[in-house]
């Protein structure tokens, strides 16, 4: 169930998308890790530093894995975590997984452009709570646009 706090640290990780290079291989994301006191961790957003990036790795890779506040953060993505890939060994969702993140907000599931992702099945099965506000998906379809022609 979202909290009050959900649209606003959601939209900002929609927000961060806008900063991704163009492509027509991948997906515009954006995601932000925030502490249970509110405070940003950490961010990041696709092809930030390299044009495999995906947001959520990034945003795991600027914050120590044995962070203790990650297992009481939550992890805002505009975009389903990815639960297959090619460019590198483990997945956002394995990654989020890893970290122990208990909680993940996302407002839109990947469409099955590129592949049949399984991320929120594979996190809600391991037992992370997953929140989706559909209603800020069509701002991540306008960001994403070129890629759903």
């Amino acid at each position: 169930m979202p909290d009050l706090d959900d649209r606003h640290w959601l939209q900002q990780a929609i927000d961060l998308s806008r900063s991704c290079p163009p492509t027509t291989t991948a997906f515009s994301v954006g995601a932000i890790i925030v502490s249970s006191d509110r405070e940003v961790l950490s961010t990041g957003y696709s092809r930030e530093t390299d044009p495999h990036d995906h947001a959520e790795e990034i945003a795991l890779t600027k914050i120590p894995a044995n962070d203790p506040r990650l297992p009481h953060a939550t992890f805002y993505t505009s975009l389903e975590p990815c639960s297959k890939r090619a460019s590198r060994p483990q997945t956002c969702t394995q990654l989020i997984l890893a970290a122990a993140i208990p909680r993940v907000v996302l407002a839109w599931r990947e469409p099955t452009i590129f592949v049949d992702c399984e991320g929120v099945e594979l996190l809600e099965a391991a037992g992370v709570a997953v929140v989706e506000l559909p209603d800020l998906a069509q701002e991540v379809k306008e960001i994403n646009a070129n890629l759903l022609d």
